[in-house]
């Protein structure tokens, strides 16, 4: 790329600047996969720059369009996207949906998969219309829309599985003892090797992942050093799970809203290379935490100091520290 990095890491580069002049710097069919999360079209104007609904989805497509040519042909976009109310009134916007349709139907995207986070530990809003009046339940729920470049685009259930519950651990270990095999009523032809053990069950495309990230790292040092966190941070396991389905390692993951840089952290835990975009110096620059383990404050004071000198600093992270020490990979989500 052109534009020069604010920092950089082990397998990753985070730029400072609009998404839309850095996506023009990216080689075509480049890019194996795209997580990210754009500012929501809310009502209330948040301090990360949310657009209002009505000019939001246009805002998104140009967007999209540009990674559309970026994406190898294999290649998937996923965008998480939360749901929104029309204004004054207990009626919700359409946004969202919206957009999936226009992104499919004016730019050839292909909806492999509508996937919805569950957050269990989202606050109750909007106050209105549920504290107050009582008139409506928690929205505790993101659309997350899977996009492909193309109809097969790379996935691996394999790398998502999840574990078998109670009653299929049972039923592993006494097979046909504790079943019937036989054509169910509702046409599933339950077989007598229902009971293989595959290593774990399938997940749903409904993914319950509790935002309650509260003293990790990144926000440590960045209430020492007297720094907010951006306040619309995913959690580590939402983009970790599309990262493990949908790529290999040494693939390249792009984040074009990258704000606090969860994704660049994750894909360098799975050993993936990544990209991040953010327009926010700040916030990015405060994304560099995530990735200093194991020094002390005052070489994190200095570092931090350097990368808000400039918005191009190109600051190499392991050029100021001996043995750059991340945490074992598989602890990315905790």
């Amino acid at each position: 790329m052109k534009t020069k990095y604010l920092y950089k890491t082990n397998l990753g580069k985070a730029y400072v600047g609009d998404s839309l002049n850095l996506l023009d710097e990216i080689a075509p069919n480049s890019i194996d996969l795209i997580v990210t999360s754009p500012p929501f079209a809310l009502l209330r104007q948040k301090e990360y720059g949310n657009k209002d609904q009505n000019e939001y989805v246009n805002w998104l497509l140009t967007f999209t369009k540009k990674a559309h040519s970026i994406l190898k042909d294999t290649g998937s976009i996923v965008i998480d996207l939360g749901g929104a109310y029309k204004k004054g009134v207990p009626v919700r916007s359409l946004y969202n949906y919206r957009f999936l349709i226009r992104a499919c139907d004016e730019q050839n995207w292909h909806l492999a998969e509508e996937f919805f986070w569950f957050n269990p530990a989202k606050l109750p809003s909007p106050i209105e219309w549920v504290n107050k009046r009582k008139i409506r339940v928690k929205d505790s729920v993101n659309t997350v829309w899977w996009l492909s470049k193309k109809e097969f685009p790379k996935a691996d259930v394999k790398n998502v599985l999840i574990a078998y519950s109670d009653r299929m651990k049972k039923l592993l270990d006494l097979g046909t003892k504790y079943y019937d095999p036989k054509l169910r009523p509702s046409g599933h032809d339950i077989s007598e090797g229902f009971n293989k053990d595959n290593g774990g069950a399938i997940p749903p495309n409904i993914l319950p992942i509790p935002n309650t990230e509260s003293n990790s790292q990144y926000l440590k040092h960045c209430k020492n050093l007297g720094e907010k966190g951006h306040p619309a941070r995913f959690p580590a396991e939402l983009p970790g799970f599309f990262i493990k389905y949908l790529t290999d390692p040494e693939d390249t993951v792009l984040d074009i809203f990258a704000g606090s840089n969860t994704t660049g952290w994750v894909a360098e835990q799975l050993n993936r290379r990544w990209i991040s975009f953010d327009s926010d110096h700040n916030y990015l620059a405060n994304s560099a935490f995530r990735f200093l383990n194991g020094i002390n404050h005052d070489l994190i004071k200095e570092i931090h100091q350097k990368l808000l000198s400039g918005k191009h600093v190109g600051l190499d992270i392991r050029d100021l520290i001996p043995t750059l020490f991340y945490e074992p990979r598989e602890a990315y989500g905790k």
